[in-house]
């Protein structure tokens, strides 16, 4: 198979998720940061393109608020050097930004998706990306979720994301750890992605 021509997104990696008020629950927040830190210094090392995202919201606004230290990039990705940046308000880092055009123009046919959250901003723009005709890949352990409760029912933090990499692994993205993605990158592979109807056939088999 021909060698994938990746770029790494860092999405959102920002002061709100670590020590403001959306904090991330799952996977442990200090285990998600040193893999993302872990992914872009791979990245840098392969030259493989890193873009950053980053979310604001407006000025006054509970979370992501423009000019609070809580909206701005957590030291982890804000240290370390990008090759793009991107500033988005929307769930996608496609929505409203020039993203699209700066892959296609660098001729990157694969997505490598980190940061948070794994059920908001990185579906969105898996979700996005796929149906743009890019290949994506997503860090699981370089991501996280928060939990909810709202009039459609209750979800912990580690449901959320137990349930979208599943998902998302059986149609959008082929989902990994940082140590496989590492491998990958080095080896100049890509990652397996997984099947809709492999999935189910899979999870019926295990009920038989």
């Amino acid at each position: 198979m021909p060698t994938p021509r990746r770029a790494l997104i860092v999405i959102d990696v920002q002061n709100e998720y670590v020590t403001g008020d959306l904090p991330i629950e799952y996977p442990d927040i200090q285990t998600s940061l040193a893999n993302i830190g872990r992914a872009m210094d791979a990245a840098r090392a392969a030259r493989v393109p890193v873009v950053v995202v980053q979310n604001f919201a407006p000025a006054g606004s509970p979370i992501f608020a423009r000019g609070s230290a809580s909206a701005e990039l957590h030291p982890v990705v804000a240290d370390r050097p990008r090759d793009h940046y991107v500033e988005k308000a929307l769930p996608s880092a496609f929505a409203g930004t020039d993203l699209a055009a700066w892959l296609a123009a660098r001729e990157i046919d694969t997505l490598t998706v980190v940061g948070y959250m794994t059920h908001n901003c990185d579906a969105s723009t898996i979700n996005h990306a796929m149906h743009a005709g890019l290949t994506v890949e997503f860090l699981a352990d370089a991501t996280g979720s928060v939990p909810y409760e709202n009039a459609a029912g209750v979800a912990s933090a580690e449901e959320i994301h137990r349930v979208f990499s599943v998902v998302l692994h059986s149609r959008f993205a082929a989902v990994a750890t940082t140590a496989q993605w590492l491998d990958a990158v080095e080896r100049g592979e890509p990652l397996e992605r997984g099947g809709i109807y492999a999935s189910n056939q899979t999870a019926r088999s295990h009920r038989k």
